[in-house]
């Protein structure tokens, strides 16, 4: 059973973490990897770095940006990432953005990826209905759960039809700005989160954009299974380079 699926039937709140490969240094990711597990991360985005991230807000984009500049490529992070199975259990995903992943080859990507024992896929730009035609049998050959965004604009259809072809969890955008644009959720938020509860969709939800302490993490998984903490942490990184990890994670839970 894939990592994911296996964390989503854990009777807990699931905390992920996003972080950008290659950032603060290059060679930080495994450690930084390493270091989220031992306390008490329940899975892990690993942001492949990306020129034009159309979905991400300023932060983020300056820590892809530097990543970039610090030399950070695919093969690179894979060679990073080749024996993290030999000390890390939880989940982990790649999050990036689909030309990089082209530029390589979607089943020399995915057969990569599985080798090396990633569990799943987010990739912004690529639409689900292209998904489900041209690419999930090669996502599925290789055992890897391709995750969906919805926003507070995506129809009630859409949601049903990306829960159908979904076989892990649903990445519910808390709203229609990028990453890292706002603080805390107002009763637009809310009222957005009980509709998608109340669709009683058959994938679990985690929640992004806006969560960056245990007030907003709280506020978010009343209504769904876990949340995600992005630029929060990239900031903390930002401030305190790839230490202080323990602490971090410490005033979220």
């Amino acid at each position: 059973m894939n990592r994911i699926t296996q964390k989503l039937q854990e009777d807990k709140k699931i905390l992920s973490i996003y972080f950008s490969a290659g950032y603060p240094n290059l060679n930080d990711t495994v450690q930084i990897i390493q270091d989220l597990e031992k306390n008490g991360v329940d899975l892990i985005e690993i942001g492949l770095p990306f020129s034009d991230p159309l979905a991400d807000g300023p932060t983020i984009q300056a820590s892809s940006t530097l990543a970039l500049h610090n030399g950070m490529t695919t093969q690179i992070l894979f060679d990073q990432l080749k024996n993290i199975r030999e000390s890390v259990k939880i989940p982990l995903i790649i999050m990036g953005y689909f030309n990089p992943m082209l530029q390589y080859g979607i089943e020399a990507f995915c057969k990569k990826c599985a080798e090396i024992g990633i569990d799943g896929l987010i990739i912004p730009d690529l639409p689900v209905d292209v998904y489900a035609d041209e690419y999930k049998a090669i996502f599925e050959k290789y055992g890897l759960i391709n995750v969906f965004l919805i926003t507070p604009q995506t129809s009630d259809d859409r949601i049903r039809f990306i829960d159908s072809v979904s076989n892990g969890f649903i990445y519910m955008v808390s709203s229609a700005s990028v990453t890292g644009s706002q603080s805390g959720f107002g009763n637009i938020q809310e009222s957005y989160f009980e509709r998608i509860a109340n669709m009683n969709l058959k994938n679990p939800q985690i929640i992004g954009f806006g969560i960056s302490n245990k007030e907003t993490f709280n506020q978010a998984t009343k209504f769904a299974k876990g949340a995600i903490i992005g630029s929060a942490f990239i900031k903390h990184l930002s401030e305190n380079g790839s230490g202080k990890i323990e602490e971090f994670v410490g005033e979220i839970r």
